[in-house]
Protein backbone atom coordinates (compact mmCIF):
# COMPACT_ATOMS: atom_id res chain seq x y z
CA UNK A 1 0.00 0.00 0.00
CA UNK A 2 1.14 3.33 -1.10
CA UNK A 3 0.60 6.51 -0.05
CA UNK A 4 0.56 8.74 -3.77
CA UNK A 5 0.66 12.38 -3.98
CA UNK A 6 -0.15 14.30 -7.50
CA UNK A 7 1.30 12.48 -10.56
CA UNK A 8 4.37 10.80 -10.82
CA UNK A 9 6.50 13.36 -12.63
CA UNK A 10 8.63 15.35 -10.32
CA UNK A 11 7.86 18.74 -11.99
CA UNK A 12 8.30 20.44 -8.79
CA UNK A 13 6.31 24.13 -8.49
CA UNK A 14 5.96 25.51 -11.90
CA UNK A 15 3.94 29.01 -10.25
CA UNK A 16 5.39 31.84 -8.46
CA UNK A 17 2.83 32.78 -5.90
CA UNK A 18 2.56 36.51 -6.22
CA UNK A 19 0.48 37.35 -3.36
CA UNK A 20 3.11 38.11 -1.08
CA UNK A 21 5.18 40.10 -3.38
CA UNK A 22 1.98 42.66 -4.05
CA UNK A 23 1.14 42.87 -0.51
CA UNK A 24 5.24 44.15 0.04
CA UNK A 25 4.49 46.25 -2.96
CA UNK A 26 1.29 47.89 -1.03
CA UNK A 27 2.87 48.70 1.93
CA UNK A 28 6.18 50.34 0.18
CA UNK A 29 3.75 52.29 -2.07
CA UNK A 30 1.98 53.54 1.31
CA UNK A 31 4.87 54.26 2.96
CA UNK A 32 6.21 56.07 0.09
CA UNK A 33 3.06 58.52 0.08
CA UNK A 34 3.19 58.96 3.60
CA UNK A 35 6.77 60.27 3.78
CA UNK A 36 7.37 61.84 0.52
CA UNK A 37 4.51 64.35 1.83
CA UNK A 38 6.10 65.09 5.34
CA UNK A 39 9.50 65.38 3.55
CA UNK A 40 8.14 67.49 0.78
CA UNK A 41 8.51 70.73 2.85
CA UNK A 42 6.32 73.98 1.88
CA UNK A 43 7.55 77.29 -0.16
CA UNK A 44 9.30 79.50 2.41
CA UNK A 45 8.16 83.23 0.95
CA UNK A 46 8.40 86.44 2.41
CA UNK A 47 4.87 88.08 2.10
CA UNK A 48 4.41 91.76 2.26
CA UNK A 49 2.39 93.45 5.21
CA UNK A 50 -0.59 94.91 4.26
CA UNK A 51 -3.16 97.28 7.16
CA UNK A 52 -5.84 97.07 4.95
CA UNK A 53 -8.96 94.70 6.57
CA UNK A 54 -10.22 91.86 4.37
CA UNK A 55 -13.91 92.53 3.21
CA UNK A 56 -15.66 89.18 2.64
CA UNK A 57 -17.81 89.04 -0.32
CA UNK A 58 -21.54 88.57 1.47
CA UNK A 59 -24.36 88.57 -1.27
CA UNK A 60 -27.23 90.24 -0.89
CA UNK A 61 -30.15 88.37 0.68
CA UNK A 62 -33.72 88.65 -0.56
CA UNK A 63 -36.29 87.07 1.11
CA UNK A 64 -39.14 85.98 -0.91
CA UNK A 65 -42.35 84.89 0.97
CA UNK A 66 -45.20 83.31 0.05
CA UNK A 67 -48.55 83.53 2.44
CA UNK A 68 -51.65 81.07 1.97
CA UNK A 69 -53.42 83.43 0.13
CA UNK A 70 -50.81 82.99 -2.38
CA UNK A 71 -50.07 86.57 -2.19
CA UNK A 72 -46.02 87.44 -2.89
CA UNK A 73 -43.20 89.68 -0.91
CA UNK A 74 -39.73 90.66 -2.03
CA UNK A 75 -38.59 91.29 1.18
CA UNK A 76 -41.38 93.77 3.10
CA UNK A 77 -43.01 94.72 -0.99
CA UNK A 78 -46.01 92.99 -1.83
CA UNK A 79 -45.48 92.00 -5.63
CA UNK A 80 -46.85 89.90 -8.41
CA UNK A 81 -45.15 87.49 -10.44
CA UNK A 82 -44.19 89.48 -13.18
CA UNK A 83 -42.53 92.49 -10.65
CA UNK A 84 -41.06 89.11 -9.36
CA UNK A 85 -39.58 88.54 -12.34
CA UNK A 86 -38.64 92.01 -13.44
CA UNK A 87 -36.55 92.09 -10.17
CA UNK A 88 -35.20 88.66 -10.13
CA UNK A 89 -33.68 89.75 -13.56
CA UNK A 90 -32.44 93.07 -12.48
CA UNK A 91 -30.82 91.69 -9.23
CA UNK A 92 -28.76 88.35 -12.13
CA UNK A 93 -27.19 91.94 -13.74
CA UNK A 94 -25.67 92.89 -10.61
CA UNK A 95 -22.21 91.80 -9.92
CA UNK A 96 -22.29 89.78 -6.71
CA UNK A 97 -26.00 87.88 -7.75
CA UNK A 98 -28.30 87.44 -4.52
CA UNK A 99 -28.92 84.49 -2.15
CA UNK A 100 -32.67 84.04 -2.24
CA UNK A 101 -34.39 82.70 0.85
CA UNK A 102 -37.86 81.22 0.29
CA UNK A 103 -40.10 81.43 2.77
CA UNK A 104 -43.46 79.52 1.90
CA UNK A 105 -47.16 79.12 3.87
CA UNK A 106 -47.60 75.54 4.73
CA UNK A 107 -51.42 76.31 3.10
CA UNK A 108 -50.20 78.28 -0.25
CA UNK A 109 -50.52 76.31 -3.11
CA UNK A 110 -47.43 74.57 -4.66
CA UNK A 111 -47.91 76.30 -8.43
CA UNK A 112 -47.15 79.75 -6.69
CA UNK A 113 -43.80 78.23 -5.89
CA UNK A 114 -43.32 76.81 -8.60
CA UNK A 115 -43.73 79.50 -10.83
CA UNK A 116 -41.47 81.78 -8.67
CA UNK A 117 -38.66 78.81 -8.70
CA UNK A 118 -38.87 79.06 -12.61
CA UNK A 119 -38.79 82.80 -12.95
CA UNK A 120 -35.29 82.20 -10.63
CA UNK A 121 -34.23 79.97 -12.89
CA UNK A 122 -35.14 81.82 -15.89
CA UNK A 123 -33.27 84.64 -14.50
CA UNK A 124 -30.33 82.82 -13.46
CA UNK A 125 -30.58 82.92 -9.82
CA UNK A 126 -29.39 79.47 -8.48
CA UNK A 127 -28.34 80.30 -4.81
CA UNK A 128 -31.82 79.35 -3.45
CA UNK A 129 -32.36 78.68 0.52
CA UNK A 130 -35.41 77.35 2.24
CA UNK A 131 -36.80 79.00 4.88
CA UNK A 132 -38.44 76.58 7.63
CA UNK A 133 -39.13 76.56 11.71
CA UNK A 134 -37.26 74.72 13.60
CA UNK A 135 -39.01 71.90 15.73
CA UNK A 136 -37.94 71.27 19.16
Amino acid sequence: MGFHLGDDTDQGMSEINLIPLIDIMLVLMIIFLVTATIVNPAVKLNLPKADAAVVPDQPEVVTLSIDAAGVIHWNQDVVSLDEVAKRMNAAAQSPTKPSLHLRTDREAKYDTLAQVLARANQAGLTDLAFVSEATH
